[in-house]
């Protein structure tokens, strides 16, 4: 038996059966009156899980980087001025994506492990008296890193120096994995996928925008056509869609929407700590170090973890799915070949959790990792069974 394993990389996640029926679907006229009753529904079900009551939600057949260009195009003009931190190769892609387009980034470089630099953010908003500064963009969870930033501590500092500026950020990787609340945080776009939290295929760009964003796109002067927010936000209105929609996804997303508020979405949050919880305490009990510098910082999606001096990661998690079937995510852009990443987020439960770190701690002792065999599964363990009966409680 092949392909049994689940997948331990940060997206795209494993699909539940649930998902895989509600997909296997023969082909529909997508004109046809009733396919109202499959899109009709998905703007508001999204709306509850960004947690905005003000904002429009939208979806385009594109991954996250459609949904990037998508934010971009419809709201700046070429030679606008951007802020932007480059702390992972997410928030790198974002800033070379808004070059290409013609956009002016002004770019805080800081070190791989932090998180959005609030108090320079502050600072060079502050000194931007004639408010060239149209947008700031924040990476909410840097999938490369395990970093997770504070967006409502970003708006502060925006609204702190008195800036008009719109806040845009990249929730890919973070959307209904974590708690994510748009309008409490004064986010203007948010931007996600459907192959992470929503446990689906990668083919769905999501997104949502302020009332502030969509009037900009009034002015914005960037070229547009199939990412422009105005067709699809009239055709999503009235249930239809702007062009050929991907049917079988969007009949996904209506049936994933319906999984996440079944949990709650407050115990959707609490098992992703939990999952994470486990797999941080398992890092700590091998003697490895997490690419997060601090506690604040650590994502709830993804733990990114440096290996030893001398051993390389990306023969650890090649050798991962060589030997054992099982997919460890690799490092990326600088901590390529000195990080593996581990990501614990959409369909898993604490017992696929520990299949993983077990996997894990095999490869790593085969390849003469100074590690002590179960030890990373032990405390695992340990934590899964003390919060055991609190998460079937909450869950109840």
């Amino acid at each position: 038996m092949n392909g049994q394993n689940p997948v331990f990389i940060p997206g795209p996640t494993n699909i539940p059966d649930r998902l895989r029926v509600a997909m296997s679907a023969q082909t529909k006229d997508h004109r046809a009156s009733d396919v109202t009753k499959i899109l009709g529904p998905l703007p508001e079900g999204l709306k509850k899980v960004f947690k905005t009551e003000s904002g429009r939600a939208l979806i385009f057949p594109a991954s996250g980087t459609g949904g990037w260009e998508a934010a971009v195009t419809n709201t700046l003009s070429p030679g606008d001025r951007v802020l932007a931190a480059r702390h992972g190769l997410f928030s790198q892609k974002w800033i070379d994506l808004c070059q290409r387009h013609g956009l002016d980034v002004d770019v805080i470089d800081r070190p791989w492990g932090s998180g959005a630099p609030v108090d320079l953010f502050e600072e060079r908003l502050s000194a931007d008296t004639s408010h060239e500064i149209k947008a700031v963009l924040v990476t909410h969870n840097e999938t490369a890193t395990g970093v997770k930033s504070d967006v409502g501590a970003v708006r502060g500092a925006i609204d702190a120096a008195g800036h008009p500026a719109m806040l845009f950020v990249d929730a890919v990787s973070s959307l209904g994995s974590m708690d994510f609340r748009m309008d409490e945080w004064g986010v203007d776009i948010a931007v996600s996928g459907s192959q992470k939290g929503f446990m689906l295929p990668t083919g769905i760009a999501i997104l949502a925008v302020s009332e502030k964003a969509h009037a900009a796109i009034e002015t914005a002067k960037c070229p547009r056509c199939f990412f422009d927010f105005r067709d699809m936000d009239d055709a999503l209105s009235t249930g239809g869609f702007p062009y050929t929609p991907p049917m079988q996804l969007l009949l996904g997303l209506r049936e994933s929407l319906d999984m996440l508020f079944e949990e709650g979405l407050d115990n959707v949050y609490a098992r992703h700590f939990r999952l994470a919880e486990g797999v941080r305490r398992a890092v700590a009990a091998w003697g490895l170090r997490m690419c997060a510098e601090s506690p604040e910082l650590y994502s709830d999606s993804v733990t990114a973890i440096y290996v030893p001096e001398g051993f390389d990661a990306h023969a650890l998690t090649n050798y991962a799915y060589d030997t054992y079937g099982v997919s460890f995510g690799a490092g990326l852009g600088e901590f390529a070949g000195k990080v593996f990443r581990i990501g614990h987020l959409g369909a898993l439960t604490d017992v696929m959790v520990l299949s993983g770190l077990a996997t894990a701690e095999m490869a790593m002792k085969d390849l003469d990792y100074p590690i002590e065999l179960g030890s990373g599964v032990a405390v695992a363990q340990q934590y899964y069974r003390e919060t055991a009966n609190a998460a079937r409680f909450k869950a109840a």
